[in-house]
């Protein structure tokens, strides 16, 4: 495609502040990550807002830039301090993208979405896991295993941030975060789709690889200091936990999410 037919230097709205983009009453997001904003443009173009990239990016952005022209939407080329502030981080990659938010996924929805019973499925439940860099990896690492979505409590507040689908390199716009409402709800609702609930616990638990995961499968992972609540734990069919040699207690929730994925895929796919 050809480039943009104006010096993209004259050719955006003034920026918005960091704290607005990041407010999550506000309909805009921002996000920032070469890879986090092609898959967000690719999914939804329709949603861009805002522009912001340096110099050396204008190329790996042209088809992004042509359509800013095409739809007269501002972009700017801008020094890579102001791409600093705008991102709040320093790991921007030279671009910086301003949309609006998608729409909030319905509990329902997300389950009609998936593979009805007895096929097999598999979804992730988070309680109380908060860090953005552990929720964007463990989002990269449930698109590269196929789980259908990631399912948290209304109340903890959780959302895909702009640090969080950086991490993801793309998987945010991939697999669906959903917040229920009410949790005792959502686990009846689970369960009566044919879900089998496993806690993953640091010990004592069924020994992963051991274990004949279900086909139809949530796993519930617990915050990174504090762990699961008690309530979670009883609330599950199964408990799992990965064996290790013992040195450390447990690994971290992103790196966890790998190895139990990566062991449901090995068993589904054997």
């Amino acid at each position: 495609m050809p480039p943009p037919a104006r010096d993209p230097r004259r050719a955006a709205a003034a920026p918005a502040s960091p704290e607005a983009a990041r407010d999550p009453a506000s309909r805009e997001q921002r996000l920032y990550g070469l890879n986090a904003c092609l898959a967000a443009f690719a999914r939804r173009p329709e949603a861009l807002r805002k522009v912001y990239l340096s110099e050396a990016r204008i190329g790996a952005l042209r088809t992004v830039l042509a359509w800013c022209v095409q739809r007269r939407i501002g972009y700017r080329v801008v020094e890579t301090g102001d791409l600093d502030r705008l991102a709040a981080s320093r790991h921007h990659e030279g671009v910086c993208f301003d949309l609006l938010r998608p729409e909030p996924l319905a509990l329902a929805a997300l389950l009609d979405a998936q593979p009805p019973a007895p096929q097999a499925s598999l979804l992730l439940w988070l309680d109380g896991v908060g860090n953005p860099h552990n929720l964007g990896a463990l989002l990269r690492s449930a698109a590269h295993f196929g789980a259908g979505g990631v399912i948290v409590p209304a109340q903890a507040g959780l959302d895909v941030s702009g640090a969080a689908a950086r991490v993801a390199e793309g998987a945010a716009e991939v697999v669906p975060l959903v917040q229920a409402d009410d949790a005792q709800h959502a686990l009846r609702e689970l369960h009566a789709r044919g879900y089998v609930l496993a806690a993953t616990v640091p010990r004592d638990g069924s020994p992963l690889y051991a274990t004949t995961l279900p086909r139809r499968l949530v796993l519930v992972l617990g915050a990174e200091g504090e762990g699961m609540s008690e309530a979670m734990i009883g609330s599950a069919d199964l408990r799992l936990t990965i064996p290790g040699s013992g040195a450390i207690e447990s690994l971290n929730v992103a790196a966890s999410v790998a190895v139990l994925l990566g062991e449901y895929w090995r068993q589904a796919h054997a």
